[in-house]
Parts: C-alpha cells; sequence; structure tokens
C-alpha cells in the first residue's frame, strides 16, 4: 500500500494536469458511472491528500475520494488519451493530460459532509501544514499500545506506513514495543518533526530516502540499496543483515499482521 508521501505526489502532479479546468471523467470498466456521470464535464478545483486518502474537489461542492488500498494504481501522462484496456475504474481527461485509475479500495462521490467526516476520523498528517501534532500526542500519551502499532494506525498517524514507521523509530533509538504512554514529549516531538521533515522529502522526490548525509554510500563506502522500493534506509527490509551503525543484526518480526524492521543495539528496551 502507498504510503502518504506517494498520495500526495500523485495529488501533486493531478492538481497541475487538471486544476482549473473543465475535465471529462469516464467510467470504462462501469463500476464508477453513476459518479462519473455527476461530474463529467465540470471544473476540477484541485486534488489534495489527507494521510493516504486522495480528494477531488470539485466547483459544485462534491468530491470524488480515492482509497488505493493494495492493489489500486493511478496512470497520470501527457497527451490524448488511448483506447481503455483493462480494468479502468476512472478516467480523467482533458486537451493535455490523462489520467487512469485502476484497482482502488475506494473511488467514490462525496459531498462536503462526507469529507469533514472522512478528516475527521483519521489522524494528522504529517505533511500537511494544517496538521495539529497533539491530536496525535493525545492518543499516544494515553495508550498501552506498542508505539510501533500506533504509528501504523491511520487514526492516529495519518499516511505513516511501514517504512517510515521503521525508520523514524530507528533515528531516534525507539524500540518499536514501548507502549505509547511510556514515550516522553521530547521523543515524540522529536519523531513528529522528522516525519515531518522525511515524509515532505518523500513527497516531493516520490520515494522514500531516510539516511543521514553522514551514513550515505558514498561516505561511508558501503554499496548503494538495491530495492524496488528505491531510496537508502536504516532498517527496513534489511533483516539479518548488520546495522550501519552498532553492526548487530537488522530483526524481523509481525506486529499485527505487518512485518516490523529493527535493531536491537540501536533501539533497545
Amino acid at each position: 500500500m502507498p504510503e502518504g508521501n506517494v498520495v500526495h505526489h500523485q495529488a501533486r502532479r493531478l492538481h497541475r494536469a487538471f486544476a482549473r479546468r473543465v475535465v471529462q471523467i469516464d467510467s470504462p470498466q462501469g463500476r464508477f458511472a453513476d459518479g462519473a456521470a455527476l461530474l463529467d464535464g465540470t471544473v476540477l478545483r484541485g486534488a489534495e491528500a489527507y494521510g493516504k486518502h486522495l480528494l477531488l474537489g470539485f466547483a459544485n461542492e462534491r468530491w470524488i475520494h480515492v482509497h488505493l488500498g493494495l492493489f489500486g494504481k493511478w496512470r497520470i501522462a501527457k497527451g490524448p488519451a488511448p483506447d481503455a484496456t483493462g480494468q479502468i475504474r476512472m478516467r480523467l481527461r482533458n486537451d493535455t493530460h490523462v489520467a487512469e485509475l485502476r484497482g482502488p479500495t475506494a473511488c467514490e462521490v462525496i459531498d462536503e459532509a462526507g469529507r469533514l467526516a472522512l478528516v475527521q476520523r483519521i489522524g494528522p498528517d504529517p505533511i500537511r501544514p494544517d496538521a495539529d501534532p497533539i491530536r496525535a500526542w493525545t492518543r499516544v500519551q494515553r495508550s498501552q499500545q506498542a508505539i510501533g502499532a500506533l504509528l501504523m494506525d491511520q487514526r492516529v498517524f495519518a499516511g505513516v506506513g511501514n517504512i517510515y514507521r521503521a525508520e523514524v523509530l530507528f533515528r531516534h533509538n525507539v524500540s518499536p514495543f514501548r507502549p505509547g504512554a511510556q514515550l516522553s514529549w521530547a521523543e515524540f516531538d522529536g519523531m513528529w518533526t522528522d516525519l515531518v521533515a522525511l515524509m515532505t522529502h518523500g513527497t516531493k522526490r516520490g520515494r522514500i530516502d531516510t539516511v543521514r548525509p553522514e551514513h550515505l554510500p558514498e561516505v561511508t563506502g558501503r554499496a548503494q540499496r538495491r530495492d524496488r522500493h528505491g531510496g537508502e534506509v536504516y532498517v527496513y527490509r534489511r533483516d539479518g543483515r548488520a546495522c550501519y551503525l552498532c553492526g548487530q543484526d537488522v530483526q524481523m518480526c509481525q506486529m499485527q499482521g505487518r512485518k516490523l524492521y529493527w535493531c536491537p543495539g540501536c533501539q533497545a528496551g
């Protein structure tokens, strides 16, 4: 499932291609035909993201809400729309661009009340400048759940996924198994500030890099990371290999059905 930085990156691309212009909308697959008919030929005001949710706002105060889930993906390109092939849930077109959406968990038209309800039920998004970290802190300090689980709870931290979870905990030497209530304000604030910087950087680049400059391959002489996710990371998907900082083997286990990576040397406790 894409992390929040990817969804924000997609929202920016859609905004640049379609905002403030009339857009043609259809559903070659047919499953979004009614929603497409409601908004076809109207002006798209803009695209924005809240965590892993993407919202397309239209001039008639309606929104298209998209959640990619595990299998959804966008194709956004310049030029005329090619012949529709495959299971295209929704297609956006204007005279310069086409965007095709396949396989999302959610693709629906909602009104302003529905948008507000969506925003209120998810946690603050570190990428958004209007995010209120105190909302997340309040839930963390009252919880006996492991901070590694809380970071993945979209009701607490919107947009944080498996990579950012593992990496921000490592960067702040916090054990993923420590109860949220045992986290100090200084630790929480440091991790939140780090998530803001890391995820905003990831939005601009469309990839996730979490390794500090002094630990990069060109500085340390180690081999560059080879992984389909791209980017330089400390512990994510590095189980069984030596930690760059302390030399102990990175560990992996399951936490609430997702793989968790951490270094027992740097994140003791």
